[in-house]
């Protein structure tokens, strides 16, 4: 490792006097215009971690659903999950580094993780529609050259696009073709082989409405919806030819606002649905005949999902191990239907992907979907082996079934100062500040059927609130007193908290 080159290097993406980042569930995000010395520093750390793991590493510039002005950066191990903690620690010291102290902690990260510093590195990149993202890009690309990484630059991709590229190079093609034509191939085929199975009388014509958010979503479902135009017959909206990247738009906007996206007029019964600005979470929504709309969330996602596989596993006879992972704020309604109803069991872990998606792989069939529609449904190998030899061994409806399911595999993407406020029991109870905890007690006694939580957010320098109750205007005057006790008890820094209410 040539340390004096990187030091070189380094100046010409030096970092802003006294700032300092933490690596959250979505990497780094901020303003674009201070990002620079982190996308070249994550070139760095993504071809160290490159060389330890001995597997192809993924790079990610976006800031999802945050504004146009805001940028940022994940990396993506070798299997497409998200970076491991400890080098999200890594991550998070570079980034903070000053700049005459880099070599020592290049170092360091180099003797913690046991980098062999002589093995061949390769990465993989790629980027969303953001005015900055190109040049931030090529920023990583200089901290990956600079260490003498190997690299393919995929350009303009959604982020679930760049996960499924790392996960197809890092099984030799087993899972997939690493292009962006074999993810629609993929993905298309399996959407289309699934529909055939699954079609009803009267459904002969499918339409969906796409919310593209002005983003990465509407370039690549342009291209993609050709490949399932048989099947389905998709309109897109917000495409990015006029309107904002994320304003008044996109799923966050549908979600948070309970309404449609700017730019979509709907009819009723018109099945609907947004993505956000790197196209890697959706909800769906429709208006019904009185024209009243409805949100299908990603806690109505889960359950609808769990629901049909739970139906399937019970068509082929298989005692297959079923869960259902979300946090504690998931709408009650949704855990009470999945339990007692569809008997289907729920398990709650702290709220981010990465803890949602651990919890997931512990059961044979695991579906997590966070409610601003981020998830996914994960199959065990075995589960995936049972599955797919079923598909041929069983006959008549059974073996539709599991047909089905295995369509249903490859359907799915398998590869997701606030810290003032501390949480504990899956954050449902606030630690800090003092008196806090107590104070969303005493607001919550004077609403029925009333629950509320609040966390720092692992994506935005912002505090999450959440607030549920038997009305929507209840859980609105819930949400507000709350998101006021916070603003008063942490101090008062910053922005009051924008709250998140539903009713149940």
């Amino acid at each position: 490792m040539d340390l004096d080159s990187i030091t070189k290097h380094s100046a010409l993406h030096a970092k802003p006097s006294g700032l300092i980042l933490q690596y959250g569930t979505a990497g780094f995000r901020m303003k674009a215009e201070h990002l620079d010395h982190v996308m070249f520093r994550m070139g760095l750390l993504a071809v160290l971690r490159s060389k330890q793991t001995k597997s192809t590493i993924g790079v990610m510039v976006t800031a999802s659903h945050n504004p146009e002005e805001d940028n940022g950066v994940k990396l993506v191990d070798p299997l497409g999950e998200m970076l491991a903690p400890s080098w999200e620690e890594h991550a998070t010291c570079l980034a903070n580094a000053e700049e005459q102290n880099m070599q020592k902690v290049l170092m360091n990260i180099c003797e913690k993780a046991a980098v062999d510093l002589q093995q061949a590195a390769f990465i993989v990149i790629g980027r969303d529609t953001r005015s900055s993202s190109e040049k931030l890009a090529q920023s990583v690309i200089d901290g990956i050259t600079v260490l003498g990484g190997q690299f393919h630059d995929y350009g303009l991709l959604t982020t679930p696009q760049l996960h499924y590229m790392v996960y197809c190079r890092n099984t030799n093609g087993q899972y997939g073709k690493a292009t962006v034509e074999g993810y629609y191939q993929k993905l298309s085929q399996a959407f289309v082989e699934l529909t055939k199975q699954a079609f009803c009388s009267g459904d002969e014509s499918q339409s969906l409405k796409v919310d593209c958010a002005n983003g990465i979503g509407a370039l690549q479902l342009r291209e993609m919806r050709g490949y399932f135009s048989q099947g389905l017959s998709v309109q897109l909206f917000n495409v990015g030819t006029e309107g904002k990247l994320n304003h008044l738009c996109g799923a966050d906007f549908v979600k948070s606002h309970q309404k449609p996206p700017q730019g979509m007029e709907m009819k009723s019964n018109e099945r609907c649905c947004s993505f956000d600005g790197d196209a890697d979470r959706i909800v769906y929504y429709y208006r019904d005949a009185d024209g009243h709309f409805h949100l299908i969330d990603g806690d109505k996602i889960a359950t609808l999902i769990s629901s049909f596989l739970k139906e399937l596993l019970l068509e082929i006879g298989e005692n297959l191990n079923l869960g259902v992972v979300q946090t504690a704020y998931a709408n009650g309604s949704s855990t009470r239907y999945l339990e007692e109803v569809m008997k289907v069991p729920v398990y709650c872990t702290k709220t981010g992907v990465k803890h949602l998606h651990h919890k997931a792989q512990e059961f044979d069939i695991g579906v997590y979907f966070e409610a601003n529609g981020h998830g996914t449904v994960l199959f065990s190998k075995a589960a995936e082996m049972k599955i797919k030899q079923l598909a041929k061994e069983l006959e008549d409806k059974k073996r539709k079934a599991a047909k089905m399911l295995a369509n249903i595999i490859d359907l799915f993407n398998q590869v997701a100062d606030r810290q003032v406020i501390c949480t504990t029991d899956a954050e449902r109870q606030a630690v800090t500040p003092p008196g806090l905890q107590e104070a969303i007690n005493d607001l919550v006694k004077k609403y029925k059927l009333s629950r509320a939580f609040v966390r720092p957010s692992g994506t935005e320098d912002v505090v999450r609130v959440y607030a549920e109750a038997d009305s929507q205007e209840s859980a609105d005057s819930l949400a507000h007193e709350v998101s006021c006790a916070v603003y008063q008890l942490a101090g008062g820094v910053g922005e009051k908290p924008q709250p998140v209410s539903e009713d149940i």
